[in-house]
């Protein structure tokens, strides 16, 4: 029996280029974000306990009235059911796959630091730091491969009613920067896409912009998904033209080519502007870009909303500009961390097994 705790941190992720595309056949290029992350924790027991976090899960009250506002503003969330979403998915995937487990239990824990519904992958963070504390609990690492572990992460969210694609898992599972391919070619018959990782040094520097209040960012794909199924010319171009911009964004950083870079970031967004439309993106949202337009950086969000990745091509004055615009408008700033790749010798070698 392990007999010591296992601990996984999942970085949060940004969707550099080329999103929302990875739902619709598309190419992307996300990169982990090294200033936030979620840690679970694994130690063994003799019972099997999900343990609740005590301000992300909190069940105790002063009154009434602080229980509405909490979930006015929080809404019914936590990482509890994240947890045990991918117990559930995790069991099952063994169980499909022959992989046999042992009969031990665990207490598994939580905490996480990453903005909430900030478009930045908290919810999937804290899945994936927990399938590799399953992952090495059962010492089943070299059987269940890298490719296929984004799709365990998905599989419990959707088990949550949580609306996304699998970019934001890739970036968590694999770190570091990753070009994605999610050509439905390869989907249909690998059921993920083509993952490749990237020279993290081909990054310039950026900024993360946020807001403490942020919107959800779980509603904002709903009728362009529609649109595009019924074959809607104009969302159907535009998200080719989205997931271009990745291809063409991998051979701006090969070339370091950052006026190119800086274009593409501006037109990432301005395509999602056109398909989704102000109201869906959000006031707030568009704010937060804006500012950083404004000055002259190029701006695009990280995700569906609540936080922004900024490009400052005239460099340390232009940041400054930025610091102060976002200073005046109430949002946070930083230097943003790329965290290198996380994957480890038997992460590796499952990637060879074709």
């Amino acid at each position: 029996m392990v007999s010591d705790v296992i601990e996984h941190k999942a970085y949060a992720r940004v969707g550099f280029l080329g999103n929302p595309s990875d739902v619709y056949y598309g190419k992307t290029i996300s990169f982990s974000l090294g200033n936030f992350c979620a840690t679970v924790k694994l130690a063994p027991s003799d019972v099997l306990i999900i343990q609740p976090h005590p301000l992300h899960d909190l069940v105790h009250f002063a009154s009434l009235s602080q229980l509405v506002h909490r979930l006015s503003s929080e809404g019914y969330y936590g990482g509890v059911r994240l947890l045990m979403a991918i117990c559930k998915v995790f069991y099952a995937h063994c169980r499909d796959n022959a992989i046999q487990l042992r009969p031990s239990n665990f207490t598994l824990s939580y905490d996480t630091n990453i903005p909430r519904q900030a478009g930045l992958s908290g919810s999937s963070g804290i899945v994936c730091a927990a399938l590799n504390c399953l992952l090495d609990f059962y010492a089943v690492r070299h059987l269940v491969k890298v490719e296929i572990r984004p799709n365990l992460i998905l599989a419990a969210e959707k088990e949550l009613g949580i609306v996304a694609g699998l970019q934001d898992r890739v970036a968590q599972v694999y770190g570091g920067l990753v070009y994605m391919d999610f050509s439905k070619d390869s989907m249909d018959e690998l059921g993920h896409g083509i993952y490749t990782p990237m020279d993290l040094s081909l990054l310039p520097p950026l900024y993360l912009i946020y807001a403490e209040n942020p919107s959800d960012s779980g509603k904002v794909h709903s009728k362009v998904r529609q649109r595009w199924l019924d074959g809607d010319e104009f969302i159907v171009s535009s998200m080719l033209e989205v997931a271009s911009i990745a291809e063409e964004g991998r051979t701006a950083l090969e070339k370091k080519d950052y006026s190119k870079l800086a274009a593409l970031m501006n037109r990432n967004f301005d395509l999602r502007r056109l398909m989704f439309g102000d109201d869906a993106l959000g006031a707030l949202n568009l704010k937060m870009v804006e500012v950083a337009r404004k000055v002259g950086a190029a701006s695009k969000f990280t995700g569906s909303g609540g936080a922004v990745v900024a490009f400052c091509p005239e460099g340390a004055s232009q940041v400054k500009l930025l610091e102060d615009e976002c200073q005046k408008e109430g949002f946070v700033i930083l230097p943003i961390e790329i965290f290198p790749s996380r994957l480890n010798d038997i992460d590796l070698k499952t990637l060879q097994i074709k």
